[in-house]
């Protein structure tokens, strides 16, 4: 059996989570919107057409902040085709994806459904085929409470109150040549840096997002967070980062070691911010928004069949199996591990697409990935202890060496708890694990909940939903004598001990 030791000290904190980094992202893309969230004139929808069933799973996961249209949709969006009546709104070719767009669900319906789903909005601006005079009065048409041209046209749609959006994303992926609109980094910089200029003269409480790279693998990797910053590093609050990892090689253990990349993606974005800052003699921190990361590579090939200009097809509809949900854990201690820069996230996306909920006319179920994103989003609120993990290593083909554990600790002061997530990442070898918690006097366990299965291609279907599920482990798990926490991980699995006081 493989050791290792967690060690923290609750002196040595790495940073409070911001809530926020439980984000997801809905898209108008495939069945993410129709179908997905909405779903006008099915028994399971309610009176807005908003799926309650997805609403209810949404609810569980605890969402805090949802990110829309886009993604490349928002590229080529035309806001105000959204808006006003149903039966005027304009259908249109959406050239990011090749479909149909019907506008029949838009930004007011996705701020209803938001607050249904108990959720704040991430809004995108095009800064593809449009600029920041649109952004400036998408704002005024969503901040403003009345007087002026936009503000009055939302109380003509019938919403009298400012949807008081505070988060606003600066466009997407603006370095990808597949992005309409797309531009070289000194261009983007300069119109990210004036968009956020007019946005923060309408609402200076507005937080801005700028664009980083499109994923890790750009040429201008580096070059572009640097000039983009070095443009725009006064008028933006936070830098995006976009990642997705798959397993085509069928190459487990390598796959399962992209959590270390993506440790090193975040570790190398949070120099170049500070850079930039040190050349400036910047008083502010550019903290991060991970606002795309998921695992994505099973829908590849089906895609390349899907017929273009239809409205919502089966797109980029991901079966997520048992070992993808092992990666997805593992992110999500990553992100919690950088919470001291990483301040929002959005598990890209939230329902059919790429996503832990699936639908259909019958019903929505709980994808693999779905649980450890749910019980990271439910305990993983407090403040993260500067955890070190000692551990065995093994070397992959992607990312070098990498670690068997991965750990990470948050404790919530206010309501005396201590949650303990961890990935095992051995094939073969249970791995007993060790931790001084004598700091944490009068704790105890509360429950170890451990996610295993020994197929790690299992997946959850509709018909069989509980293929993989958590379960509370055996007491024989986790032992607390003495303030000394012994607990045994399964070979390939997830696990989340919480302790209370």
């Amino acid at each position: 059996m493989k050791k290792a030791q967690i060690i923290v000290d609750k002196y040595f904190l790495t940073g409070k989570t911001d809530k926020r980094i439980y984000g997801s992202f809905i898209e108008h893309l495939g069945r993410a919107v129709y179908e997905g969230i909405y779903q006008e004139g099915s028994p399971l929808s309610d009176e807005q057409g908003f799926r309650k069933d997805t609403l209810e799973l949404v609810r569980e996961l605890q969402v805090p902040i949802v990110r829309y249209p886009g993604g490349n949709f928002v590229s080529g969006f035309r806001w105000e085709d959204s808006v006003g009546p149903k039966a005027q709104r304009p259908s249109r070719p959406e050239l990011a994806w090749g479909v149909i767009e019907t506008n029949q669900f838009g930004l007011n319906e996705f701020v209803d459904w938001s607050r249904k789903a108990d959720s704040d909005v991430m809004m995108a601006v095009n800064l593809g085929t449009r600029g920041p005079e649109d952004a400036k009065n998408l704002l005024e048409y969503c901040n403003f409470k009345g007087g002026t041209y936009y503000s009055d046209l939302r109380k003509a749609h019938g919403y009298e109150q400012p949807h008081d959006i505070k988060l606003w994303c600066l466009g997407n992926e603006m370095d990808g040549p597949w992005q309409m609109g797309h531009k070289t980094a000194a261009e983007y910089g300069r119109v990210a840096a004036e968009t956020a200029r007019l946005m923060k003269f309408m609402d200076p409480e507005v937080e801005t997002v700028a664009c980083g790279s499109s994923n890790l693998e750009m040429p201008t990797f580096g070059s572009w967070e640097y000039t983009v910053l070095d443009e725009a590093y006064d008028q933006v609050d936070y830098l995006s980062l976009h990642q997705y990892y798959g397993n085509a090689a069928g190459d487990t253990a390598d796959f399962l070691a992209s959590s270390k990349g993506m440790d090193d993606f975040i570790s190398g974005v949070v120099s170049i911010c500070d850079a930039v800052k040190a050349k400036k003699h910047g008083k502010k921190q550019i903290n991060l928004s991970f606002d795309e990361w998921n695992v994505w590579y099973h829908s590849n090939e089906q895609d390349k069949k899907l017929e273009k200009w239809v409205q919502a097809p089966h797109q980029l509809e991901d079966v997520y199996n048992f070992e993808d949900a092992l990666l997805v854990g593992s992110m999500l201690i990553t992100l919690l591990r950088h919470a001291d820069r990483v301040k929002i996230a959005c598990m890209a996306q939230l329902v059919n697409v790429i996503a832990p909920i699936m639908t259909s006319d019958t019903g929505a179920w709980r994808q693999t990935i779905f649980y450890p994103y749910m019980l990271t989003s439910v305990f993983g609120r407090g403040t993260v202890l500067n955890t070190q993990v000692l551990t065995p290593i093994y070397e992959s083909k992607t990312y070098g060496e990498a670690p068997y554990l991965d750990s990470v600790c948050v404790w919530d002061e206010e309501k005396d708890t201590l949650t303990i997530f961890a990935v095992n990442k051995s094939m073969d070898e249970d791995m007993e694990v060790s931790c001084d918690l004598r700091q944490f006097e009068g704790y105890k366990i509360v429950e170890h909940i451990v996610l295993n299965n020994d197929n790690l291609q299992a997946v959850n279907t509709e018909t069989q939903p509980e293929n993989v599920v958590p379960v509370k482990a055996s007491a024989e798990c986790s032992k607390l004598d003495g303030g000394k926490l012994e607990a045994v991980f399964a070979k390939h699995s997830w696990n989340m001990i919480r302790l209370a006081k």
